[in-house]
């Protein structure tokens, strides 16, 4: 443990229990001195029978040598587990000799008839109390995560796919913060620039935005609420929409709509995660558990801040031209044949599909939209399984191109479109409530729970 800084010190109660959880210690640099005292006693001669003897003490110290890292056990003990069994009589019976196999055992010993123990193996990823910051207003609260995080004053206006109304300006809130920090005349050309994007398309992706224009990304985080609303729900979810332009109302506004794609990958498609090519925007390698230690938070950013250089202007040394310092590639936000996707998830918009044979998908009912759903929007039902397919293929014959022994036992491409039909909107759901805490790969935060979680 002292040999890896990112791991925390483990003490067990029961040391020969499995089922017993350790308390973490933390690791923190020190610069103490280790002691070593001696305390010799020399008695006295007695000479009166009356007399009490005092002996004599000495001390000697001695430094052994500097200590430069201490743990603290500063955290909660986690929830015990015994494995007991109740009886009818309300007694508890030890059941540790039953279910523990100490030695080698015969078969009958895996035969018996017991009670199912299978304890989590943590009960709780934090050892530490946390403040929830509960908020009187909880529309909104199914569709958020990490509700331990404190309010962020971005103001930005969330609306659901079945509000009535839409908003048509900004929270004054907002006003106020954008004045507060454009303070120089390359902040009033990005909100100009960025102005005329929502002219140009109501409906933006924040990565597609970063592609477009050169902004800090704190400072998009207050200018986004003062031009645009943020979609929580149905077809344009985690898109940001024009003040006062309601695509639910014009059937031209399909092709806006957002597309969750996910690069599948398994043997039954004929490579397996650790061939692909394309990294994946979180790990299981990262998940945060108590026995670690938690990531540094990212240095909190003022008005001040905002107002000191870290505008499109930027720091003076920096390598990138100002137009363009942080600009993000356009394969972040468009899909183009022949070209893998930056990362296993993708949010494209449907226009955004730089692909004929997509496109003829998306537009096989134009002029006949007669219904907006919350599913399919105005295009028509199971287009975004049929555009998943079609893409899935690409990627595929794309891997095939690239790395051919995956693939010389597979069998015909007609088999493996069968093979690569999606998956069921259930299973989809289930990878969107992953663990909370997560760092997007870098240049990525095309995340719908990651940009709300920048706004509250």
């Amino acid at each position: 443990i002292y040999a890896d800084p990112a791991k925390r010190l483990e003490l067990y109660f029961r040391p020969k229990d499995p089922y017993c959880h350790p308390v973490c210690a933390n690791r923190f640099p020190t610069s103490t001195m280790l002691l070593r005292v001696r305390r010799s006693t020399k008695r006295k001669q007695q000479l009166d029978a009356e007399e009490q003897i005092q002996p004599e003490a000495q001390f000697e110290m001695e430094i052994l040598g500097i200590v430069t890292t201490v743990y603290k056990f500063q955290g909660m003990s986690d929830f015990q587990y015994l494995a007991m069994h109740s009886g009818p009589d309300g007694k508890q019976t030890s059941m540790y000799d039953k279910v523990l196999m100490l030695k080698p055992e015969k078969e009958e010993f895996f035969n018996r008839d017991l009670p199912l123990y299978i304890p989590p193996p943590i009960f709780s990823r934090l050892d530490t109390p946390v403040d929830y910051f509960y908020r009187p207003d909880i529309q909104h609260r199914s569709n958020l995560i990490g509700l331990s995080r404190a309010r962020r004053p971005h103001n930005a206006i969330f609306v659901n796919f079945d509000d009535e109304e839409i908003p048509t300006k900004p929270l004054d809130a907002a006003v106020q913060n954008w004045k507060k920090v454009c303070t120089n005349p390359v902040d009033k050309k990005v909100e100009e620039e960025l102005r005329k994007l929502f002219e140009v398309r109501p409906v933006w992706s924040r990565n597609a935005v970063k592609a477009n224009i050169s902004v800090h990304p704190d400072k998009l985080k207050v200018l986004l609420p003062y031009l645009a609303y943020y979609m929580l729900t149905g077809p344009w979810r985690s898109l940001w929409v024009r003040f006062g332009y309601d695509p639910r109302k014009h059937p031209e506004a399909k092709i806006y709509q957002v597309l969750d794609f996910r690069i599948r990958c398994g043997m039954k498609y004929g490579y397996a995660a650790t061939d692909m090519p394309v990294k994946a925007k979180r790990s299981t390698y990262n998940y945060s558990l108590p026995i670690t230690v938690k990531k540094q938070g990212s240095h909190t950013v003022s008005v001040h801040d905002l107002k000191q250089g870290l505008g499109s202007a930027g720091a003076s040394g920096a390598k990138k031209p100002p137009s363009s310092r942080y600009k993000l590639k356009e394969s972040i936000y468009i899909f183009r044949e022949g070209a893998l996707p930056p990362y296993r998830q993708m949010f494209y918009q449907l226009c955004d599909l730089n692909v004929e044979s997509l496109q003829k998908i998306i537009h096989r009912n134009d002029g006949s939209e007669s219904e907006c759903t919350e599913r399919d929007g105005w295009c028509l039902a199971k287009t975004s399984d049929d555009l998943r397919d079609s893409m899935s293929l690409m990627i595929k014959q794309i891997i095939r191109s690239t790395r051919p022994a995956l693939f010389s036992n597979t069998t015909s491409s007609e088999d493996g479109k069968e093979q690569l039909a999606y998956e069921s909107g259930e299973d989809e759901d289930d990878e969107e409530e992953e663990e909370e805490e997560f760092k997007p790969s870098d240049g990525s935060e095309n995340e719908m729970e990651t940009e709300i979680l920048d706004y509250v």
